[in-house]
This record gives structure tokens, sequence and C-alpha cells, in this order.
């Protein structure tokens, strides 16, 4: 894997897709939310870090809980919502991988969906750890498995059998390495964790036609969207006619209710 191209890809990417991804996942996202900052027992006086905080959703959480909130994304356009959303937060360019911050200056530091986008990981966790006080709290979350993962599962499968998964996008991590509680266990383990869980939060993806799923993967995300731009024309009308046969069993009138559970992990530094 060449992590660098890998980073680019994924930075070009939330470059563009800010406002669409916003538009898209914020209602399913923000879900996990408050279940993520009680795993990293956030509450007055906290000094949070969140780290790849997108549009700013646990940031501005946080604050309602009167936590210290710093928060850091690499994408201008994610920060520019995150200003826009929440004026009275600072929001500041940063790097996951190589935090711009001192050792033991903060008492929790999370990620909401952001592990999976980083071309390290590992480095990120450990990025984590040092910027931790001891004793201070990390959480993230990451997608279930697609099996469990409604939306991933049926896009995924579509690609499979009516296009091609093998397109020469920049290789990275696998998407759902976090999904199994043994890789978060381990991972976090090898950096210095301890005290670690792994949980389940319950989440429903709301779409208003059997037609988003595609309309959303295809514009609001990265590297599935990346997957689907780099289908053939032909392909790509053969799996998006594929996901609209697939979601229609999960639909009530107009409305699409798709099941979309989060792996929460959290551990003590």
């Amino acid at each position: 894997m060449d992590s660098r191209a890998f980073k680019s890809f994924e930075l070009a990417g939330w470059q563009r897709v800010a406002m669409e991804y916003h538009d898209a996942f914020a209602a399913l996202t923000t879900q996990a939310i408050e279940p993520l900052l009680d795993a990293a027992q956030v509450v007055e006086g906290t000094r949070l870090l969140d780290v790849a905080t997108g549009p700013g959703y646990v940031a501005g959480a946080a604050a309602a809980r009167r936590a210290r909130v710093a928060a850091v994304d690499f994408s201008e356009p994610m920060l520019e919502l995150a200003r826009r959303f929440w004026p009275d937060l600072e929001f500041r360019h940063g790097d996951a991988e190589r935090l711009d911050l001192a050792d033991r200056s903060f008492d929790a530091v999370v990620m909401n969906f952001g592990l999976l986008h980083l071309s390290a990981p590992d480095l990120a966790l450990s990025e984590a750890h040092r910027v931790l006080r001891p004793g201070g709290r990390v959480g993230f979350t990451v997608w279930a498995p697609a099996d469990e993962a409604v939306a991933f599962g049926i896009v995924l499968k579509a690609i499979e059998q009516q296009g091609n998964l093998s397109v020469p996008l920049p290789p990275g991590p696998p998407f759902f390495r976090f999904s199994a509680a043994n890789e978060c266990r381990s991972s976090m383990e090898r950096v210095g964790f301890r005290e670690i869980t792994v949980t389940r939060v319950p989440q429903s993806w709301v779409l208003g036609s059997v037609d988003a799923l595609f309309t959303a993967m295809l514009g609001a995300t990265v590297r599935t969207g990346g997957l689907l731009r780099a289908q053939t024309a032909e392909a790509r009308v053969r799996i998006r006619e594929a996901i609209v046969k697939a979601v229609e069993p999960y639909r009530t009138g107009d409305a699409v209710t798709l099941p979309m559970p989060a792996v929460l992990a959290a551990a003590t530094a």
C-alpha cells in the first residue's frame, strides 16, 4: 500500500463532498455521538480532543456537555462547515496521524467514523495515546461488518455482481478492519491502551426513496463513491438497478430504513 497515495485520495475526496456528506449522513452518524461521549467519560470540564471532526458534530455535542473542546480535521471544507455550525468553537487543521499537540494534554480523545478513512490508523491510535494524560479515555466508532451495516452490504454486493471491485483506486487499509472486536482490542493494546471495551450501537439510516442509497454512496462518500465512479457507465446502470431492487424489502411507503449499527471501542490510557 502506498500510504501517501491513499491519504491524498481520501483528502481530495473530502475536499469535494463535504456538504454532500452532511446532507446524506448527518442524521445517521450523529446517532453514535452520545454513546461515544459516554464511553469516553466526557463531562463538564473534560479536556476533549475530537479527531477527524468533519462537520463538527461530536465537538458540538461535547460543548453542550460543557467540555473544553479542541477539534481537528485535515479537510478545510469540512472545517468550514464545522465553523458555520458552531461558530463559538475552535476548529483547526490537523493530521490524525501526526497531531501538532503536546503530550498528555487531554482527558479524552474521540473519533467518530474517522479511523476507517486513515492511511495509518495504528499511528492515529498511538497519537491519541500520546496526547492523553495517564488514565485518560479514548473512544472511536466504525461501521459494523457489511452483513450488519446493510447499506454497505447491499452496495458492495451489487458492485461485485454487476461491476468490478478490482478497479484502479489507491489501496488503503481494509475498510472493515476495526469492525472486528478482536482487531480493536489488539490494535489498542499494542499502543498502550488498557481496560478495552467493544460494543455495538444500534443505528438506522432512513432514506427518502429506493434510489437514495445509490445517490448517497455515489456522491457523498470517498472510497465507496470512488468504486462506483470507477465502473463503466453500463455497469453503473446495472449496479444502480441492483441496489434499488435490494433496498425494496426495507421500504415502507416512500421511506427506506436500513440497519446501520456502529462498533464502539473505548479504553483507558
